[in-house]
C-alpha cells in the first residue's frame, strides 16, 4: 500500500510539474480567470522604433538571423512557389469609414499609428528570387499590382489565387515568371463593406487541389455591431474549384488567419485570434484543427462553454455547440502566421511542430506576443509547451523595432517571417558550425 501510494505521489508531482510548465493562458486546457471588465479598455501598444543598421531579432540558440530583403513597404503574408520564389503581399488595411467610431476609435486610430500599423496600403505582391539559394534575395519586382488589400495566396496548377479583402481573385501562373499582367477573374465574393473589422482573408489549398479554404474574421470585438453586420464572418469558407460551389466550414473562429495541414494527419489547423477588453488574461488566442461544420463559440461564448455576457441577446443553444479549441496561445498575442515545419534542415527537435508569428498585444499592461513561437507536435497533435524561436522584437524601454506575421518555410529548409512594422522579411536557419 506504500508503494502504491508513494508512486500516486510521484505521478501526481509529475502531473502537476507537467502542468506548470505551461505559461499561463497556453497549452491544451489553460487556466482561464474571472473576466475583469473596464470602462476603459486598456491600451498599450508598443511604439515604432524601426531596425537600424544591421541590428535583427534574436533566434533559439542553434540558429542565426539574416535579412532576406529590406525596405519593404508593410510586407504582411508570406507565399513560397515551388520554384522557390518567395511572394510577399505588401499590404495594410483598406479604408473602413464605418469602423472604431467615436472617442474609442479616435484612440484606437491613434495608438495604431503610434504603432506603426495605420499605413496607406502598397495593394502589392512582391516577387523575391535567391537566385545561388545563399539566404539574400537577389531579384525583387513587382509580381502583381493595384490589389485591394490583398493578404492570403496559393498555387493550385497554373491557377493562383489571392485574397483580398473584399474577393478571391485568380490569376494564371508560369513558372519563373517575375510579374503578372494578365486580368484577373473574381471567383469569390468575401464579405467586406464599410466596418471590415478584420479586413485580412487568407487562403489555402486542401491537398488534392479540390478545394479552397478563406478565412473572414469578425466585424467587430463581441459583436457589438449587431449579429446581422456578421453575416458570414468569424468563419472559414469551403470553395469547391470545379464547380464554383461555396459554404461555411466552420464558424464562430473570431478572427482565423493562418491556416497550414498537420503532415502527418493532412488535417487542417488555424490560428485565431480571440476577443478583447475582458482583462489582461482573456481571452487566449489559440490553434486548433478546424472540424468541418464546428461551432467554435464566437460571440457567445469562449474556450467551450464560457459564457460573454456582454452578448445580447444570449443563445444558450449555441453555447451548447461550441467546440473547445485545441492549443492556447496566450492572451492578446495577436497570433496571425501559421506554418508547419515538415523540412528536414532544422534539427529533429524542431521537425513536424508549428511555427506561429505572434503579431503582438495592444489590450494588455504587460506586453504579450512580439515573436516567432515554436509548438511542438507528436502523432498529429500538439505535444508540449511552446518554445520562443524568434525574439527580440522590443526594446528594453518598450519599444518595437518590428512585428512578425507570416511565417513561411523556403525552398532550402529555412524559416522566413514577415515583419510588417519593420519592413523587412527575415531568415532563420540553421548556424554554420
Amino acid at each position: 500500500m506504500r508503494t502504491a501510494l508513494v508512486f500516486l505521489a510521484a505521478g501526481l508531482c509529475a502531473a502537476a510539474a507537467l502542468a506548470q510548465s505551461y505559461p499561463p493562458g497556453w497549452g491544451p486546457n489553460p487556466g482561464l480567470p474571472e473576466p475583469n471588465k473596464n470602462l476603459i479598455p486598456t491600451m498599450n501598444v508598443a511604439p515604432v522604433d524601426r531596425w537600424k543598421g544591421d541590428d535583427k531579432p534574436v533566434a533559439a540558440s542553434g540558429f542565426s538571423v539574416t535579412a532576406y530583403e529590406r525596405n519593404l513597404d508593410h510586407p504582411r503574408w508570406l507565399y513560397v512557389l515551388p520554384n522557390g520564389d518567395v511572394l510577399v503581399a505588401e499590404t495594410a488595411a483598406p479604408p473602413k469609414p464605418e469602423d472604431a467610431k467615436g472617442i474609442k476609435g479616435a484612440i484606437m486610430k491613434h495608438e495604431m499609428k503610434k504603432a506603426g500599423s495605420a499605413t496607406p496600403s502598397a495593394n502589392r505582391i512582391t516577387l523575391l528570387r535567391d537566385i545561388d539559394e545563399h539566404g539574400v534575395a537577389q531579384k525583387r519586382s513587382t509580381f502583381l499590382k493595384d490589389l485591394n488589400s490583398p493578404f492570403g495566396m496559393v498555387l493550385v496548377d497554373k491557377d493562383l489565387y489571392i485574397a483580398n479583402t473584399d474577393a478571391v481573385v485568380r490569376y494564371p501562373y508560369t513558372e519563373g515568371a517575375t510579374s503578372i499582367t494578365a486580368a484577373g477573374m473574381k471567383v469569390l465574393d468575401l464579405p467586406g463593406g464599410p466596418i471590415n473589422h478584420h479586413w485580412t482573408k487568407n487562403i489555402t489549398a486542401s491537398p488534392d487541389g479540390r478545394f479552397l479554404y478563406v478565412t473572414v474574421g469578425s466585424n467587430s470585438n463581441a459583436a457589438e455591431n449587431g449579429m446581422d453586420k456578421e453575416d458570414g464572418r468569424a468563419a472559414i469558407w469551403e470553395y469547391e474549384r470545379t464547380t464554383g460551389k461555396s459554404r461555411l466550414y466552420a464558424t464562430g473562429l473570431r478572427n482565423a488567419n493562418g491556416m497550414a495541414w498537420e503532415p502527418r494527419t493532412k488535417a487542417l489547423w488555424t490560428v485565431v485570434n480571440e476577443r478583447d477588453e475582458l482583462g489582461d488574461d482573456l481571452v487566449p488566442d489559440y490553434l486548433t484543427a478546424v472540424k468541418d461544420g464546428a461551432f467554435y463559440g464566437w460571440p457567445y461564448s469562449y474556450y467551450g462553454q464560457r459564457v460573454d455576457a456582454r452578448v445580447k441577446p444570449q443563445r444558450p443553444d449555441m453555447v451548447a455547440k461550441a467546440v473547445m479549441p485545441d492549443y492556447g496561445l496566450g492572451a492578446h498575442t495577436a497570433s496571425l502566421g501559421l506554418a508547419f515545419y515538415d523540412a528536414k534542415a532544422f534539427p529533429a527537435n524542431w521537425q513536424g511542430g508549428a511555427f506561429i508569428g505572434q503579431h503582438g498585444s495592444w489590450n494588455r499592461k504587460e506586453l504579450s506576443g512580439y515573436k516567432v513561437v515554436f509548438v511542438p507536435f507528436a502523432d498529429g497533435r500538439p505535444a508540449g509547451p511552446p518554445v520562443d524561436f524568434l525574439s527580440g522584437f522590443i526594446t528594453r524601454d518598450g519599444k518595437a523595432k518590428g512585428r512578425p506575421v507570416g511565417v513561411a518555410v523556403d525552398k532550402t529548409g529555412a524559416l522566413l517571417v514577415a515583419d510588417d512594422v519593420g519592413n523587412v522579411v527575415w531568415r532563420v536557419a540553421p548556424a554554420a558550425r
